[in-house]
């Protein structure tokens, strides 16, 4: 995943299971697997460490396989132990806007990236690494970004700090670990300041991440379509969005053109 290409920054629309085709259909460059996502759309959990390492890997490969081509930002969380369970995730929490953080020491963290790195150099893989720390919430600025320089320095390819609070702490996080590629986690209606891809990128951010795009608007549609079942007796849903126009949308004319190269017809009458 190179981040020299175009001159915008990366968006990532995180995805569920549900979701990740529409992301595909509207063409974005980038996607993404939550640990919130998963807590709520694979667990019916909040986001407060439900997720293992195997449900973390299920999303992520659901999602990385339908598009190989469209890199992806997999949430990988503390790394689900110590050294060696990092470098077993890079083989295959609670969430940052929830208060209450319990942190892990700095030479914790250094040994998890260092682990990681060094995983990723034995299997020789483009994996980029991402160092995150929610140090915000229980330390100040500058020993915050003194761990985020600390896990650069371990090997980590972009830093990510959760909860910035102000537009103020976006550019002075961005001067403060140039030049590595920063990225700008976008929960609206939270803790860090509304900004567009725009705004985010006369900011200096490289990447922008929306962790809710998905899984909101599909809660909201979900929740109001059952109301109308309730209330009505029907879906609401418009008569255009057919059976057939959702199975276009997960892959029906790729299944069918396999089946036909293959000299098959049972897709044909479709």
């Amino acid at each position: 995943m190179s981040l020299n290409g175009g001159h915008s920054p990366r968006l990532d629309p995180r995805a569920t299971p549900t979701t990740a085709p529409g992301l595909h259909v509207v063409n974005h460059r980038c996607a993404g697997s939550t640990g919130a996502g998963t807590c709520a759309s694979k667990l019916g959990q909040p986001d407060l460490g439900f997720a293992s390492l195997n449900d973390m890997r299920e999303h992520a490969e659901m999602i990385a396989n339908l598009d190989p081509s469209v890199p992806l930002i997999a949430d990988a969380d503390a790394g689900y132990g110590g050294p060696n369970m990092v470098a077993r995730t890079i083989q295959t929490k609670r969430c940052g806007h929830l208060s209450g953080k319990e942190l892990v020491s700095t030479e914790v963290l250094v040994q998890k990236i260092t682990a990681a790195a060094q995983e990723r150099e034995r299997l020789q893989s483009d994996i980029l690494i991402i160092a995150r720390t929610d140090a915000l919430q229980t330390h100040n600025f500058d020993e915050t970004i003194l761990r985020l320089k600390a896990a650069i320095k371990a090997g980590a390819d972009i830093a990510f700090l959760e909860g910035i609070n102000s537009k103020e702490q976006c550019k002075a996080v961005r001067e403060a670990l140039a030049p590595t590629p920063v990225l700008l986690n976008m929960v609206e209606h939270s803790a860090t300041p509304s900004l567009t891809p725009n705004e985010a990128q006369e900011l200096g951010f490289r990447i922008i991440i929306f962790p809710f795009a998905a899984i909101a608007p599909a809660y909201e549609a979900i929740r109001q379509t059952y109301q109308n079942i309730k209330t009505t007796g029907r879906t609401g849903l418009a008569s255009d969005f057919t059976p057939k126009k959702l199975f276009t949308v997960v892959g029906l004319g790729e299944a069918a053109k396999v089946d036909a190269q293959a000299g098959g017809a049972m897709y044909s009458m479709i």
